[in-house]
């Protein structure tokens, strides 16, 4: 049954190992959680998820491996395929990890140890009437993965009509983290998660942290209680964010405010500015007074160290004149192309990257935003969480 569940990961591309699978079984041998159907889901799921993107499948395949032994009669030991085991050994299971599981002993022993444990139940008698629990928990009652009327994590019924406690699906049919899947859209809590690879920890400010190594040490040497004091660690990155707004943009609003949202938690050293497709010689920071309120982007370029990162949203989605020639704006006369700016940017600023929120496999159908990518230097990539992941990594170089 846990074979069934690691198998079915792998099959889902969740990158799960044997080592992981065998570090999950023996915390289960040594009781670290109650046996309730919760607990385990947090502790598989702890033990072999590494990354919040695989979170999703993970919650998938739990609630439908569990979900369907519902639906199963274990009547004895007969009924067990282990040839079943052995074929998906072949099938999913590396060379190495084979070796591993023979080390061990291989799937015949381990199938052995089950028919000993089936024996031992049939011998033992909880409660007189031959279908007792027994010392192992099994059986009626019991809290063994075979059993009836019992509670256990896996849930698997033997000679039982139907299931009792209704937690089978309780927490992993909710799928609160189905949102964190590679190709989705992103809510604010998910782009937080990705923003947080890009970070520079450095330590300034007031010493009002305590040390504790230094406290340690200089108690050491002095002989008496030295209290060191450090300051504060910090996340150092600067941002500067320019947001495309208007026209096309209309339709993926919320997507930009929940980035914006997400971006000023993360980043407390954040500027932005407004744009409308490509950007040009002024920008603005009030919507609602764009006309009234411009600022010069000469001057904002100019205003910032080159150390900032510099972060474009928008779909790049406009005629490409409106990006290659002067006048090429739909709002104003610009006397200089949109791409003399974007090059300016790129060469007072070397970390540039562009979010786009457009669905990467429409890009080969719009010619703007192939000309917009090559003058960020190909780093324009999807708003998803993949997307994000791998703009924040580009920036951190």
């Amino acid at each position: 049954m846990f074979m069934r569940f690691f198998t079915e990961l792998r099959e889902a591309k969740v990158p799960v190992t044997l080592k992981e699978y065998l570090m999950l079984m023996e915390a289960l041998d040594k009781a670290v959680i109650d046996r309730n159907v919760d607990d385990f889901y947090y502790l598989s799921r702890a033990a072999l998820i590494k990354d919040e993107k695989n979170l999703d499948k993970f919650d998938q395949v739990f609630g439908h491996v569990f979900k369907g032994l519902e639906k199963l009669d274990i009547l004895g030991t007969s009924d067990i395929p282990a040839e079943w085991l052995k074929k998906l050994s072949d099938q999913f299971l590396t060379d190495e990890e084979k070796a591993q599981i023979e080390a061990m002993g291989g799937f015949d022993k381990l199938m052995e140890a089950l028919a000993e444990r089936m024996k031992q139940q049939r011998d033992e008698d909880g409660d007189g009437d031959g279908k007792g629990k027994g010392k192992n928990g099994q059986g009626p009652t019991g809290d063994s993965p075979f059993g009836a009327n019992g509670y256990h994590p896996e849930g698997v019924r033997i000679g039982q009509e139907k299931g009792r406690h209704g937690k089978a699906v309780k927490v992993w049919d909710k799928r609160e983290y189905k949102n964190l899947d590679d190709s989705v859209e992103l809510g604010t809590r998910n782009i937080k998660v990705a923003l947080r690879r890009l970070r520079k920890w450095v330590r300034d400010g007031a010493a009002e942290e305590l040390d504790m190594n230094a406290t340690i040490r200089g108690t050491a040497e002095k002989g008496y209680l030295d209290i060191n004091l450090r300051p504060e660690r910090r996340n150092k990155i600067s941002v500067l964010i320019f947001f495309d707004i208007g026209g096309s943009m209309d339709s993926h609003i919320k997507l930009c405010e929940e980035l914006f949202s997400a971006a000023k938690t993360e980043f407390k050293n954040m500027e932005f500015y407004y744009f409308h497709n490509c950007l040009y010689e002024s920008v603005w920071k009030d919507n609602r007074r764009r006309h009234t309120e411009k600022l010069s982007t000469w001057d904002v370029l100019h205003k910032f160290s080159n150390d900032y990162k510099i972060i474009f949203v928008g779909d790049a989605t406009m005629s490409p004149y409106e990006i290659t020639y002067p006048g090429g704006s739909v709002e104003h006369w610009n006397e200089e192309p949109g791409a003399v700016w974007m090059d300016r940017v790129a060469q007072l600023f070397p970390h540039m990257i562009w979010l786009n929120p457009t669905a990467e496999r429409h890009w080969d159908y719009t010619p703007s935003i192939e000309v917009m990518k090559q003058l960020v230097g190909d780093r324009m990539y999807p708003l998803t969480l993949e997307g994000l992941d791998k703009a924040m990594r580009e920036l951190s170089k």
